[in-house]
C-alpha cells in the first residue's frame, strides 16, 4: 500500500521530477571541464584531484540506498525538498573552498544531497504513472534529463570558468533553491508502512567506498603495495558486514532477496556497467584532451557536449520506441562501445573520429540511461520504488567511481595517450560482454512489458 496526496497534474509533477537529475548532473560534470582551473585555485595535486572528480559519486553511491529507504518511508516530495537545500548548501561550501580538503568535502555533500533528489524524484515519477505504457514515456522523459544535465552542465562550466572556476557553484547555489522552492506543487507519498533508516547498513557501505576508491587511487603507484592490500581487504570485509546487517534486518535499505530475481540483477548490473565503462571513459576522455592537447575549459565543454547531446536525443526517441527495455540495454552499449573509434586521439587529434566516436557512444548512454531507468523501476514491487531507484543508481555511481579512478591510475602510469587507450579498450571489452549478455538474457514472460 502507498499513501499520497492527488496531484494537480501529472505533466507538472514530472517536469519538477525531471529537474532533478537535470540539475545533480550538471553538478557532476563540473570538476571534469573545470578540473586544470579548479587545481590551480585550491592547490590540488594529482591524488587530490582524483578525489575532486570521485568525491561528488562517492556521496551519491554511499546515500543513494539510503535515501530510496528514507523517500520510501519519510515522503518523496519531503526527502526531494530535503535533498535540494542541502545541495544549495554544499555548492556554496564549494564556492568559497580555498583547500582540496574544503573542496572535496562539499563535493560529497553535493553527491549526498544528489542522492536525495535522484531517489526522490524517480520514485515520485514511479508512484504517479503505473500503467505501463504511461510509465515508460515518464521515465525516457527522467532518463532525458540526465543526459540533459550532462548537455547543459559542461558548456555552462566551460563558460562561467572563462571568469572564475567558482561562478559554477553559485549557480548551482541558484538552481537548488528554485528547485526546493517548486517542490512544494509536487504531490506527496510513501510507503504505506514507515520504517527505520538503516544507518548501520549506510555507514558499513560508505567504509567500503571509500576504502575501494583509496586503493583505486593508490594502486597508480604499485597494486602489490601494502597499503593498498590493506584496503582491498577492508573494502571485501565491509561489503561482507553490509550484506550480513542487511540480510538480518527486517527492513534493510536493500533487499537482498532481489539479487534473485533475474530482472533486478540486469537492472543492477547494467547500471554498474553504465557507470564503469561508459561514465568512466566518456568523463575522462575529455579531461585528457584538455591535458594533452592544451584545450580550454570552453572548448574541452563542447567535445564533452557532442556526446551528451546525442545521449539526450537518443533518451528522448527511446520514449517512443517499443522494443523491451532489456533489449535496449543491449543495443545502447552496442552504440557505446563506438568509444574504440577514439583511441590515438590522445596523442594525435583527429576531429572526424571524435565526432563519429563520441557521437555513437553518446547515442549508446541515452539508452542506457533510459533502460536503466525504467529497469529500476519494473524490476521491484511498486511501493519499494525508491529502494529500487536507489539501487539502480548506486549501482549506477559506484561503477563511474571506480571507472574514473582506474582511469587516472593508468594514465599515470601509462601517460597521457597510452593511458587512454588502455581505457578505451577495457571499456569497449566490458560493453561489448555487457551486450552479449542482455541479448541472451532468458527473462520469465511478463517480466518486462
Amino acid at each position: 500500500m502507498t499513501t499520497s496526496t492527488v496531484p494537480r497534474t501529472r505533466t507538472g509533477a514530472l517536469a519538477i521530477a525531471s529537474a532533478a537529475p537535470l540539475l545533480v548532473l550538471s553538478v557532476y560534470v563540473v570538476p571534469l571541464i573545470t578540473g586544470p582551473e579548479t587545481a590551480a585555485g585550491v592547490g590540488a595535486g594529482l591524488t587530490a584531484q582524483t578525489w575532486i572528480m570521485n568525491a561528488n559519486p562517492v556521496g551519491l553511491a554511499a546515500m543513494l540506498l539510503v535515501t530510496g529507504s528514507l523517500a520510501d518511508n519519510l515522503g518523496r516530495r519531503r526527502l526531494f525538498t530535503y535533498g535540494a537545500v542541502a545541495l544549495a548548501v554544499a555548492s556554496a561550501v564549494g564556492g568559497i573552498a580555498t583547500t582540496p580538503a574544503l573542496l572535496i568535502a562539499a563535493r560529497v555533500g553535493q553527491g549526498a544531497a544528489g542522492a536525495a533528489l535522484l531517489a526522490a524524484s524517480l520514485g515520485i515519477v514511479g508512484h504517479l504513472f503505473t500503467d505501463p505504457a504511461a510509465r515508460a514515456k515518464a521515465t525516457g522523459t527522467w532518463a532525458a534529463a540526465l543526459g540533459a544535465g550532462l548537455a547543459v552542465g559542461p558548456p555552462l562550466a566551460g563558460a562561467l570558468t572563462m571568469i572564475s572556476w567558482r561562478g559554477v557553484y553559485w549557480v548551482e547555489v541558484a538552481g537548488a533553491i528554485a528547485l526546493a522552492l517548486v517542490a512544494r506543487s509536487l504531490p506527496e507519498s510513501r510507503a504505506g508502512h514507515p520504517q527505520r533508516p538503516d544507518l548501520t547498513g549506510m555507514a558499513l557501505l560508505a567504509a567500503a567506498l571509500v576504502a575501494l576508491l583509496s586503493a583505486v587511487t593508490l594502486g597508480r603507484t604499485g597494486w602489490t603495495q601494502p597499503p593498498v592490500l590493506i584496503l582491498l581487504a577492508a573494502t571485501v570485509a565491509l561489503a561482507i558486514a553490509f550484506a550480513r546487517v542487511e540480510a538480518r534486518k527486517a527492513a534493510p535499505m536493500l533487499d537482498l532477496a532481489l539479487f534473485r530475481q533475474p530482472l533486478f540483477l540486469l537492472a543492477t548490473g547494467g547500471a554498474l556497467l553504465n557507470g564503469l565503462a561508459i561514465i568512466g571513459a566518456g568523463s575522462v576522455t575529455a579531461t585528457i584532451w584538455q591535458h594533452a592537447h592544451h584545450f580550454s575549459a570552453f572548448q574541452t565543454s563542447l567535445l564533452f557536449t557532442l556526446w551528451s547531446s546525442a545521449s539526450l536525443a537518443a533518451a528522448l526517441t527511446a520514449r517512443r520506441l517499443t522494443i523491451r527495455p532489456v533489449r535496449m540495454l543491449g543495443v545502447g552499449y552496442l552504440f557505446a562501445s563506438a568509444f574504440i573509434l577514439l583511441l590515438g586521439t590522445g596523442g594525435t587529434w583527429s576531429l572526424w573520429r571524435v565526432l563519429i566516436g563520441f557521437g555513437i557512444s553518446g547515442i549508446g548512454a541515452g539508452l542506457v540511461n533510459a533502460a536503466s531507468a525504467r529497469l529500476a523501476i519494473d524490476s521491484v514491487p511498486a511501493h519499494r520504488a525508491g529502494m529500487g531507484s536507489g539501487a539502480n543508481n548506486t549501482a549506477r555511481y559506484i561503477g563511474s567511481s571506480v571507472g574514473v579512478a582506474v582511469a587516472i591510475s593508468l594514465l599515470s602510469s601509462l601517460g597521457w595517450d597510452a593511458g587512454m587507450d588502455r581505457t578505451l579498450i577495457i571499456a569497449t571489452v566490458l560493453l561489448l560482454a555487457g551486450a552479449a549478455i542482455a541479448f541472451t538474457a532468458r527473462i520469465r514472460p511478463g517480466a518486462t512489458p
